[in-house]
């Protein structure tokens, strides 16, 4: 293991490290204007959602690690307090990529990477059209962790208008994350297409899980089952009856008589399609 002391190793150095480690990052798309009205658009993964009443996203335009500037986007938003954070998803990521680069203050990114302006609502910041999620922000306040090259710059938002495309929608009228095909930040220059990697877990809060310390002691120290296994194991809210694990068993013969280690695998089996339920009745039986 290697272990760091963050001050004794360049920032460069240490800015790899925490951007290879906490990912994938969302992106905030963000739309800014400067005092004058001239547009500016820049992407951040600095970024996420921090409550619902009020509505509020928070994102930062760190310092650059190489001069110590700070970025145009930070500078708009201090100076006119608005901004709009535009979702990205798979078909502009190449578009927002290119908006990344360092134009002169002036420059229309917008223009330079080939996405459409499109008028807000309520906030002076264009939206960018072409995004599946549209979110005018009030600037609400600007919180500055330091002075140095790589000082993040928290820029806290409050959502005061919000635009989805209809076509990301699901017929409940939910965003559909297939649909919306998000894209997501890691380090170097790596990114993450969201709904190639999606697959779910029951949450706990909706029910309450024995917990794995409740699991049978030879099925915890399973050489077979891995800390995920038990983990979904664990968050069942009750085992199955001996009844029920008889019958299994007898509809089932080929899981009677066999050892411990074949059972661990057929619950595995069981648990990799989602049947939970038969993958203890596995390793309930006698």
């Amino acid at each position: 293991m290697l272990s760091i002391n963050p001050k004794d190793i360049s920032i460069p150095k240490l800015h790899a490290y925490l951007l290879g480690a906490v990912a994938p990052r969302p992106i905030a798309f963000a739309s800014t204007i400067d005092v004058d009205g001239n547009p500016n658009l820049s992407p951040f993964s600095f970024f996420n959602v921090f409550g619902a009443n009020p509505p509020i996203l928070v994102f930062s335009p760190a310092r650059s690690v190489r001069d110590n500037t700070t970025k145009h986007t930070l500078d708009n938003a201090e100076a006119t307090r608005e901004v709009v954070i535009n979702a990205v998803n798979y078909d502009i990521v190449q578009q927002m990529s290119l908006s990344s680069t360092m134009y002169p203050k002036g420059v229309n990114e917008f223009e330079k990477a080939g996405l459409t302006m499109l008028p807000s609502d309520v906030v002076k910041p264009f939206r960018v059209a072409e995004s599946p999620v549209q979110m005018e922000c009030k600037v609400i306040d600007v919180i500055h962790t330091g002075k140095e090259g790589g000082a993040g710059n928290l820029i806290v938002c409050e959502v005061v208008k919000l635009h989805i495309n209809e076509n990301v929608l699901d017929e409940e009228g939910h965003l559909d994350h297939y649909k919306l095909d998000l894209v997501a930040r890691a380090g170097g220059n790596f990114y993450s297409r969201a709904r190639e990697g999606f697959f779910e877990i029951p949450k706990p809060l909706t029910t309450l899980g024995i917990g794995v310390d409740q699991i049978p002691l030879e099925i915890r120290n399973s050489k077979i089952l891995t800390g995920n296994n038990l983990g979904v194991l664990g968050n069942v809210e009750v085992l199955p009856i001996k009844e029920t694990v008889d019958n299994f068993a007898k509809e089932h013969p080929q899981f009677v008589g066999i050892s411990e280690e074949k059972k661990h695998t057929f619950a595995q089996e069981f648990l990799e399609n989602n049947d939970v339920e038969s993958a203890w009745k596995v390793l309930l039986i006698k």
